[in-house]
């Protein structure tokens, strides 16, 4: 899984998101990769926007929490 090291700009979030993430040092796929959907609500992110990230780690066979589809 190489794309684990890829930067969170690479999966195109919108611009609140990707603010959100990085003003929490989250700046690889492995780092958000590793978060709790509690972890993203704390951070101030509305269900619709953590919706986003979970899709968007999704289509690369992965979920919050460390979790894998492949």
């Amino acid at each position: 899984m190489d794309f684990l090291n890829d930067n969170v700009d690479k999966l195109n979030f919108k611009k609140n998101i990707y603010d959100v993430l990085t003003s929490h040092d989250i700046n690889s796929v492995h780092d958000l990769w590793c978060l709790k959907r509690k972890e993203l609500k704390d951070w101030g992110l509305r269900d619709s926007e953590i919706k986003d990230v979970v899709i968007a780690l999704q289509l690369l066979g992965l979920d919050l929490n460390k979790k894998k589809y492949r």
